[in-house]
């Protein structure tokens, strides 16, 4: 393969990955927790953008469970979108591991 065409292809996978990037922001995840009492929704790039709380859970004596509850929620959303990131840009570079892409390594 010449020098050219190793640059066009390149190019190619970079424009794909931008494109597969911008497209995370449209994509989200939902995370459930003790039964679905708190429900966290993250886009691909990480951004909460609901947080639902069943009011159940809500209890002025234990504060502490319902903070543990979201940052449980809150970390798993983020695995979520970790997994759902590396699956597109896997399929735009076919695999291959692309130092400081997310996901990627």
């Amino acid at each position: 393969m010449d020098m050219r065409a190793l640059m066009k292809q390149a190019q190619q996978m970079q424009a794909k990955m931008a494109q597969a990037q911008k497209e995370l922001e449209g994509k989200e995840v939902t995370a459930e927790v003790a039964g679905g009492q708190v429900k966290i929704t993250m886009n691909g790039k990480h951004k909460v953008s609901s947080i639902i709380i069943a009011p159940e859970c809500v209890d002025p004596q234990d504060v502490e469970f319902l903070q543990d509850l979201v940052a449980s929620a809150v970390n798993e959303a983020a695995r979520l979108v970790d997994e759902m990131v590396e699956k597109d840009m896997g399929s735009v570079t076919g695999g291959m591991n692309i130092p400081g892409m997310p996901g990627m390594g």
